[in-house]
């Protein structure tokens, strides 16, 4: 039976031959995957999150589709659209890239409402409907999407209720020198591009998961995980005094995230049950896309990461987990 640190390390070093650093990152992937999660990146431009994902897609050995995301694209070129079929006189359901294992959802900000609405069903249903007629998604399925930070022109908000369909927003940050350096080095020549092959499947993924959901969680984390999510909502009201720098706090899905997201990270590195310490490890890439800071916050330049420190900061921790 294949262990949580031989399965990631054989798909780390496959991705490792195109992507050099961004450890965390690919940790918190694989996770994601374990997890039956999607996850948003974030990171200025140029720092590889594209082929992130798709050398991801390649090392697990599923069906990978790009959908790069502009102002005009239409729900239909997502998902698909009925095609009229002139032998028959009938029409016919023609499917999207959406019905693909893993899906990247590039600059998803660039995109219109009605297109961010038309993915809203396909991540939490796991299914589209075309026509009239609902179509399921093939297993395991996910989107995993990239936006740029900066750059305001043309863009559009993600709505709340789509960001909380992400288990994780991770923020992709520049590589160190050591690394730049070793890239030119690896990559400096044309002729030299990365050629990857499959390490694992998704038939194998989906074998993982009973082990993952196998970790044990004692009562006392499970009551930690609960205490970090309820304290962001605290944060909405001012006491006495106390300034508010919530409009609004971490939905139940961040309950449950932590919960998924920290057995699969804890069979990962070989461990048979969940501890505070790796929920702590988890709570930023839960929690900061799933609060809202007040103007007040703001203009104060306070993050979302300063305000789930504070609230791990202040939450006991368990004695005996």
């Amino acid at each position: 039976m294949i262990t949580g640190p031989a399965w990631s390390q054989k798909l780390r070093e496959e991705i490792g031959r195109a992507v050099i650093g961004q450890d965390a990152v690919v940790e918190r992937l694989l996770v994601a995957l374990l997890a039956n999660g999607h996850v948003l990146l974030e990171g200025m431009p140029g720092l590889a999150k594209t082929l992130l994902v798709k050398s991801l897609g390649t090392a697990l050995g599923v069906q990978f589709e790009r959908i790069q995301f502009t102002p005009d694209l239409l729900p239909s070129d997502v998902v698909g659209t009925m095609i009229f079929q002139p032998k028959t006189g009938e029409f016919s359901a023609h499917r999207g890239p959406i019905f693909a294992n893993l899906v990247l959802a590039d600059e998803i900000n660039r995109a219109p409402a009605k297109v961010q609405s038309a993915l809203l069903e396909a991540m939490q249903e796991r299914q589209v409907t075309i026509g009239g007629g609902t179509h399921l998604l093939p297993r395991p399925f996910f989107v995993m999407a990239t936006q740029n930070p900066v750059e305001q022109e043309g863009t559009y908000p993600l709505p709340e209720a789509q960001t909380d369909r992400f288990l994780f927003k991770l923020i992709v940050d520049y590589p160190s020198a050591e690394e730049e350096s070793s890239m030119m080095q690896r990559w400096g020549q044309v002729t030299k591009q990365p050629a990857l092959n499959a390490a694992s499947s998704g038939e194998e993924l989906l074998a993982l998961r009973p082990l993952v959901d196998a970790i044990h969680v004692a009562p006392a984390v499970q009551g930690y995980i609960l205490a970090l999510v309820r304290a962001t909502r605290a944060l909405t009201e001012a006491g006495a005094g106390a300034k508010r720098y919530l409009n609004f706090g971490a939905s139940p899905r961040a309950s449950l995230a932590l919960y998924q997201a920290g057995k699969a990270l804890a069979w990962l590195r070989g461990e048979d049950f969940l501890s505070p310490a790796l929920v702590q490890e988890l709570a930023a890439d839960v929690l900061r896309h799933r609060i809202g800071l007040t103007y007040e916050a703001e203009a104060e330049e306070v993050t979302p990461d300063q305000i789930v420190a504070q609230v791990v900061e202040r939450t006991p921790v368990p004695a005996k987990a």
